[in-house]
C-alpha cells in the first residue's frame, strides 16, 4: 500500500526485466504478484514526472499482468475502452523507458495510438468503442481464416452508452469468438464477490461443465420442455450468484463473474479457461480504482488524473502569477444563480459533472440536474424532449463529445426549432490529452445548422453574458469556451443580454482588419497595436455580424480572421462568404487551426504549431502583406 507518489524512480528488478510481454511469460506465475507491486510504485511514479491519468491504471495492474501473460500480443488484439488504464499495458510493452515523457510535445500519447505501438491494436479516447472495434478484429480474422483471439476490456462507465449495447448485441448475432471483459470498478453494478463466485467461475470455465452443457443440450432436445426446464435451471442458480449475468446470458454471451479483478491466481486461471471456448464470452471483474495508492482509494474521482509533480523551492520570493477564472467556474457560477431566478432550468450533462463545473448546481438543484452517464445522444434528445414541455434545458457537454450527438443536434433540437442552450467547454486545443480530446470543429459543424446561435466569448465576462444570452434566445443556441482559466476580466454579478449577431469594435486602424473570434483576442491586440490595424471582437460566429463586415471590407485592403477551431468551414469561411456574396474582391487571410490533427504538447506550444501565437500571427500578416506589395488592388467596391 503506498501513500505517497515517489520522486525518484523505485527499485524495481522484475520489472527491469521486461520489455515485451515475451519476457514476462518467462516468468512464473508466483512472481506476478510481485511484478504486479512493482509495476503499481513505477506507474506512480511515472505519473508523477509526467501528469496524466493514473486511477483506473492502478485499478487494472492485474488484468494487464494477466492478459499480457496469457494472450499472444500483439498477434492476438487487445482493445481498450477509452484508454485511461492503459498506462500499465504502455509500461509492459516495450515503453517503460519513455513513460515520463508521456503527454508532452513528441512524448508518448495519454492513450493507446496505433502509430505509437504495434500492441496499441486500436486507438481510442472517447469511451465504448471497444466492443465494435474488436468486434469487427473477431469478424476479420474469421473471414481471413486466422486462428486470432481477441479481447475488448471495458469500464462500468463505458458499458452505459448505447453504443456498446449496440456491439454486444450483434457480437451476440454473429457469434464471434471474442472475449469482453468488463472491468466494474464503482460497485454499482456487482456486490457479490468472493469466494462463492470465484468457484463459481472455477466451475462455469472447466472443460467438463462446457462438455456437459453442450451434450446435454443435445440429449434433452429430444425431450419435451426438459431443455426449457434445463436452461431456466441454469440460468437461476448463475442469478443466484451473478444477477447481473442473467441480461449477458439473455443476450448470448457466456458470462462468468463477477470475479476478484486483483486476484492474479483467479484471474490467470478464469481467463485461460474461457480462452479455450469458442462464441461470445463475457468476464466480468471488480477492481478497486486506484487500488493500493490510498490518497486514489479514498478519493478515486479527485485522483482521476493528477498534475506533474513541480520541485518546491525552500524560499518563495517570485509574487504568484494571476490567473483569471476558469471558464467551467463561470459556467458553474451562471448556471446556478439563472436556475434560483428561473425554476424551468433543468441542466443535463453526460458523465461531466465536475469536468463541467456542475458540482456545486447538483447539490442546490438535485431534482432539476440529470447526469445521463456517458451517453451523449440520449443526453441532446433529452434536451429536446423537455424543451417540447416547456422546460428550459441547459446541456454542459465538452465540444469533442459533442460530435458524438450531432445527428440528434440536428434531428432533435434544430430542425423542431426547440428551446436548448448547449454550454460546449473545452472548446479548441486542449494540451496534453491529444486530438481526441480537442474541440476543433464545432464552429464549422455548428455554423452551418439552421436555427442554431453560435456564440464564442473573449474572456470570463463575456462568457457569463453570452450564457445569459443564449438561455434568454428562444431556439437552440450554443456558447463555446476554452478549457483552462480566462484572461482575468472580472466577472460582473449582473447579467445582460448581448445583442444578436452584434460584434464589438475595439480599435480602428488602416489598411488591415483583425476580425478575432473567442478566445485569441488578447493575441489579436497585440497583433492590432503593432500594425495599427483595425480589431473587432465578433462575439457571434451565427448570425455573423454582415453590416459591420460589409463596412470593414470596404475600407481596408487586407482582411484577418483568428480562430482557435478548423480553418476549413469555420468562422473565418463565413466572413468569406459574406464578402463573396455581396460581390468584393477583397483580400483575406484565415488564420486558424491547420487540416490536420495537432498532436499533444502543452497549449501554447500547439498554438506556436499552429501559427496562432501573436508572433506567428504577426508575421503571417507581414509576409501577406509583403507578397501583395505592389500589386494591391484599390479598394474594393460592391458589385451593382
Amino acid at each position: 500500500m503506498f501513500d505517497q507518489i515517489p520522486r525518484n524512480a523505485p527499485c524495481t528488478p522484475l520489472l527491469d526485466r521486461l520489455d515485451t510481454p515475451a519476457e514476462l511469460k518467462q516468468l512464473s506465475a508466483q512472481q506476478l504478484p510481485e511484478l504486479a507491486k512493482e509495476l503499481r510504485e513505477y506507474l506512480l511514479y511515472c505519473v508523477g514526472q509526467s501528469g496524466g491519468h493514473f486511477g483506473a491504471g492502478l485499478g487494472v495492474v492485474e488484468l494487464t499482468i494477466a492478459l499480457h501473460y496469457l494472450y499472444d500480443t500483439p498477434e492476438d488484439r487487445l482493445v481498450w475502452d477509452v484508454g485511461h488504464q492503459a498506462y500499465p499495458h504502455k509500461i509492459l510493452t516495450g515503453r517503460r523507458a519513455r513513460m515520463t515523457s508521456m503527454r508532452q510535445k513528441d512524448g508518448l500519447t495519454a492513450f493507446p495510438k496505433r502509430a505509437e505501438s504495434p500492441f496499441d491494436a486500436f486507438g481510442v479516447g472517447h469511451s465504448s468503442t471497444s466492443i465494435s472495434a474488436a468486434l469487427g478484429m473477431a469478424l476479420a480474422a474469421r473471414q481471413q481464416g486466422i486462428k486470432r483471439k481477441t479481447v475488448a476490456v471495458i469500464g462500468d462507465g463505458a458499458l452505459t452508452a448505447g453504443m456498446a449495447f449496440e456491439a454486444l448485441n450483434h457480437a451476440a448475432h454473429t457469434k464471434a469468438d471474442m472475449l469482453v471483459i468488463l472491468n466494474d470498478n464503482d460497485m454499482s453494478i456487482s456486490r457479490n464477490v468472493g469466494g462463492l463466485s470465484n468457484y463459481l467461475a472455477r466451475i462455469l470455465t472447466s472443460k467438463v461443465y462446457h462438455n456437459v452443457r453442450e451434450g446435454g443440450k443435445k440429449v434433452l432436445s429430444n425431450l419435451p420442455g426438459a431443455l426449457e426446464i434445463a436452461r431456466r435451471t441454469e440460468e437461476h442458480m448463475k442469478g443466484m450468484v451473478a444477477p447481473p449475468g442473467t441480461l449477458f446470458e439473455e443476450m448470448g454471451f457466456n458470462y462468468i463473474g463477477p470475479i476478484d479483478g486483483h486476484d492474479l491466481d483467479i484471474l490467470t486461471q478464469t481467463i485461460g479457461k474461457m480462452m479455450e471456448l469458442q462464441g461470445p464470452q463475457f468476464l466480468h471483474i471488480v477492481t478497486q480504482k486506484g487500488k493500493d495508492f490510498k490518497p486514489a482509494e479514498a478519493d478515486p474521482v479527485g485522483y482521476h488524473a493528477i498534475n506533474k509533480l513541480e520541485p518546491k523551492p525552500a524560499l518563495e520570493l517570485a509574487k504568484p502569477k494571476f490567473e483569471g477564472t476558469k471558464y467551467a467556474t463561470v459556467f458553474g457560477n451562471w448556471i446556478c444563480d439563472m436556475a434560483a431566478q428561473d425554476e424551468r432550468l433543468v441542466a443535463i450533462t453526460p458523465a461531466m459533472e465536475e469536468g463541467s463545473g456542475l458540482t456545486e448546481y447538483a447539490q442546490k438543484f438535485p431534482d432539476r440536474y440529470y447526469d445521463v452517464a456517458i451517453a451523449e445522444q440520449h443526453a441532446v434528445t433529452l434536451a429536446a424532449g423537455l424543451a417540447c414541455e416547456g422546460v428550459k434545458p441547459v446541456v454542459a457537454i465538452y465540444s469533442t463529445f459533442l460530435q458524438r450527438a450531432y445527428d440528434q443536434l440536428i434531428h432533435d433540437v434544430a430542425i423542431q426549432n426547440l428551446d436548448v442552450l448547449f454550454a460546449i467547454d473545452r472548446a479548441g486545443l486542449v494540451g496534453q490529452d491529444g486530438p481526441t480530446h480537442a474541440g476543433s470543429f464545432d464552429l464549422s459543424f455548428l455554423r452551418c445548422v439552421p436555427n442554431m446561435v453560435v456564440m464564442a466569448p473573449a474572456n470570463e465576462n463575456e462568457a457569463r453574458q453570452m450564457l445569459y444570452t443564449g438561455y434568454l434566445y428562444n431556439g437552440p443556441a450554443a456558447v463555446r469556451y476554452p478549457r483552462g482559466t480566462g484572461p482575468g476580466t472580472a466577472v460582473e454579478q449582473s447579467m445582460q443580454a448581448i445583442a444578436i449577431g452584434k460584434s464589438q469594435p475595439l480599435r480602428e486602424g488602416e489598411n488591415v482588419a483583425i476580425l478575432s473570434f473567442g478566445n485569441l483576442l488578447n493575441c489579436a491586440k497585440e497583433v492590432a497595436e503593432t500594425l495599427n490595424a483595425t480589431l473587432v471582437n465578433m462575439r457571434f460566429i451565427k448570425p455573423l455580424d454582415e453590416q459591420l463586415i460589409l463596412e470593414v471590407a470596404n475600407n481596408h485592403d487586407l482582411i484577418v480572421t483568428i480562430e482557435e477551431n478548423s480553418v476549413h468551414g469555420g468562422a473565418g469561411s463565413g466572413v468569406n462568404e459574406v464578402i463573396a456574396a455581396n460581390g468584393f474582391s477583397k483580400k483575406i487571410l484565415n488564420l486558424g487551426l491547420p487540416d490536420r490533427f495537432v498532436e499533444h504538447a502543452r497549449p501554447e506550444e500547439m498554438l506556436k504549431e499552429c501559427g496562432l501565437s501573436a508572433a506567428d500571427v504577426l508575421a503571417s500578416i507581414k509576409a501577406r502583406l509583403d507578397g501583395d506589395r505592389g500589386n494591391l488592388q484599390p479598394v474594393a467596391k460592391p458589385v451593382g
